[in-house]
């Protein structure tokens, strides 16, 4: 059993063999979901040594658990305590490296439109090479010249492109709304449980995020101070119930029937949970009580430790990688390709009710290997590839710039802890702010947009 394994696992990293899992119970996979997994793999290895470069308690562990450590880092010639691996500067080495990997790929797989070229074989295959690639572009940022003008430069760009991947993946969040509520929608008339399902998760979503409002209004707002706070958590709760009166307006539901309260309620939520995001990252605020100075609108930590925060800042790092991944991995599928086109995607007619929907389509008639050992693959690309090797590349690209723009606070870089990933910064605040008003805006136009380009929206 294990010689079959090895020879498959082989194949993969040095061939163009789909890859799988050795253990036969695993359920089948696609081939190029095993694909897009394999990058986003690779993606998350790089951002995590990235978040353990921004990380002082990693770097000092290292310190005193690893023999001759200062004379380790002399003959790397990486500085006193291998200062140059860690920092800012050695993130935005590093995501350089990747951001190079990625870019390239996107390149060499422009205008492929089969499995059956040998462009589509190293897209798909020989693991072990790309990761050696991988690892010289990462540490071949170590070795650029004029470092200063370098990191200058390449902040700039990390900006850019980090916006722009923001934006795709708020269009995907409203793309992931629509879909939702469809999906579950068109089992209604085989199944009236789907309806109470709707209804069920319709109630949670606004429930929670009307206790959003009332635990920011409660504890991020005060009566001498915080004016930024009561304005803005005002008007996006505002914008929340308007987006939400709309979706069921009678002049949008009779474009589009399957408009309702599902799709504002996970816009909301996640509205709610920007704005909660903004105000812990807008610096603190001080009022003058008693003679004492008193810090307002902050997370109500009770403990007197730092064990809450830590907790807050890890779910914050794990929502992050999820989005980045979530937006990475969908993104290049053709439902959401439509989406992001802001044009109609048809939905099948036969289109079945699941729980589960968000990745793959119903359809399941490919071409199946049976590995005998291990996973089945089913080969879902014979007759032409399912999605854009090259824009889901290049989504990759851009994903690697907002993980390194995030990881280092933006604009406030120096001196920066991934322990301070949720202290205040104004450049964090506003770019959190503006992405609630940027999610409502596209949102609202995906409700209105078949009235203002009938002819766009045919079916």
């Amino acid at each position: 059993m294990c010689t079959p394994c090895c020879i498959t696992q082989l194949a993969c990293c040095c061939g163009s063999a789909a890859c799988s899992c050795c253990c036969n119970c695993c359920p089948k996979i696609k081939q190029s979901t095993g694909t897009r997994f394999m990058y986003a793999l690779y993606f998350l290895l790089v951002t995590i040594i990235c978040v353990i470069m921004m990380s002082p308690t990693v770097e000092q562990e290292l310190r005193d658990n690893i023999p001759f450590y200062s004379k380790l880092c002399e003959k790397m010639n990486a500085g006193e305590n291998c200062k140059t691996l860690v920092g800012y500067s050695a993130v935005y080495k590093v995501c350089f490296g990747m951001s190079c990997f990625f870019l390239l790929f996107s390149l060499f797989t422009i205008r492929v439109n089969n499995s059956k070229g040998w462009r589509a074989a190293v897209h798909n295959g020989f693991w072990l090479l790309k990761f050696i690639v991988l690892a010289a572009c990462c540490a071949g940022g170590f070795f650029l010249p004029d470092e200063k003008i370098f990191l200058e430069v390449w902040r700039y760009v990390g900006a850019v492109g980090g916006f722009f991947f923001l934006l795709i993946q708020l269009m995907l969040l409203v793309e992931f709304a629509h879909r939702w509520n469809t999906n579950w929608s068109s089992g209604v008339k085989y199944n009236r449980m789907w309806y109470a399902a709707l209804a069920l998760v319709t109630l949670l979503l606004f429930s929670f995020a009307v206790g959003a409002v009332v635990f920011m209004g409660l504890f991020y707002t005060d009566p001498e101070a915080c004016l930024l706070n009561k304005v803005f958590l005002g008007i996006n709760g505002s914008l929340c119930l308007i987006v939400s009166l709309l979706a069921i307006s009678p002049c949008i539901q009779k474009l589009q029937p399957t408009s309702g309260l599902l799709q504002p309620g996970v816009i909301s939520l996640y509205v709610m949970y920007l704005t909660f995001s903004a105000f812990s990252s807008k610096p603190k605020e001080m009022v003058e009580r008693d003679g004492v100075n008193t810090t307002v609108c902050v997370f109500p930590f009770n403990s007197g430790t730092e064990s809450d925060k830590k907790i807050v800042t890890a779910l914050g790092t794990v929502i992050l990688f999820c989005c980045v991944l979530y937006s990475c991995l969908t993104s290049t599928t053709r439902r959401s390709s439509a989406a992001l086109r802001v044009c109609r995607n048809s939905e099948p007619e036969t289109e079945r009710a699941r729980c589960c929907f968000c990745f793959g389509d119903d359809t399941d008639d490919y071409d199946e290997e049976k590995t005998g050992s291990g996973q089945n693959v089913l080969y879902d690309e014979r007759e032409g590839t399912i999605y854009s090797y090259a824009y889901f590349h290049f989504v990759f690209f851009l994903g690697s710039l907002y993980v390194m723009m995030t990881v280092t606070n933006w604009f406030h870089y120096d001196n920066h802890k991934i322990e301070k990933l949720l202290d205040g910064s104004w450049s964090v605040f506003w770019i959190k702010m503006a992405s609630c008003w940027v999610c409502l805006i596209l949102y609202m136009w995906t409700l209105i947009a078949p009235m203002v380009c009938p002819k766009r929206f045919e079916a």
